[in-house]
């Protein structure tokens, strides 16, 4: 049985095209809103201890505050030589919420002194999907988790995504991601991978 409307939970434009984009392929009828198609409610506080945590936290407010089926998904950077750190706080790695330049240009401090065969990272999303009530034969909650595997250079390069892509080099690439299409990250990408996951669901 497929959802007529669901609402990503994010304001987030960029994230609301790209899920826009898998629906679209999967042929999925599904209508997706974003939260800036809806009146304002308060948002959660992301303190679970994991993507996956945080993601349901972010949906299932989602839910109780406009009744609408609701996706929500949590995702950030893995790096190996700072034992998965950022992790959950990726966004907010510089102490600040959301600023990109802020928390890309700490990270590359940080690892300024580790050798480029060292600098292994994976970006991970844990995407969210919360129906109320559950319709027959669809789970009331389901998290689907992916990982885009890869390595972090010195300077940032690319125009095409946010957060780190600048930085990182996904395997068998030479670009950064924000240096591909948006058609090639989908294809590859971490959200893209756990959206389209979702997306079957639906």
């Amino acid at each position: 049985m497929a959802l007529e409307r669901v609402v990503l939970a994010t304001g987030n434009r960029g994230k609301v095209a790209e899920m826009r984009r898998v629906l679209a392929e999967s042929g999925s009828p599904t209508v997706l809103l974003g939260l800036a198609d809806l009146a304002a409610y308060d948002e959660p506080v992301e303190n679970g201890a994991t993507f996956a945590e945080n993601a349901l936290l972010k949906a299932r407010a989602c839910v109780a505050a406009t009744g609408l089926p609701a996706i929500a998904d949590d995702s950030g950077l893995a790096v190996d030589a700072l034992n998965g750190m950022p992790g959950i706080f990726s966004a907010r790695w510089s102490g600040s919420h959301g600023n990109d330049r802020a928390n890309l240009e700490l990270l590359l401090g940080q690892l300024a002194d580790v050798p480029d065969e060292r600098r292994g990272a994976r970006f991970v999303c844990a995407a969210a999907l919360v129906v109320p009530p559950a319709p027959a034969g669809l789970p009331a909650e389901a998290v689907f988790e992916a990982s885009w595997r890869g390595r972090l250079i010195r300077e940032p390069r690319g125009t095409n995504g946010f957060g780190y892509d600048p930085i990182f080099v996904p395997e068998g690439e030479q670009r950064t991601s924000a240096e591909l299409t948006p058609a090639e990250k989908d294809a590859a990408s971490h959200r893209g991978q756990a959206f389209r996951l979702l997306a079957a669901a639906l």
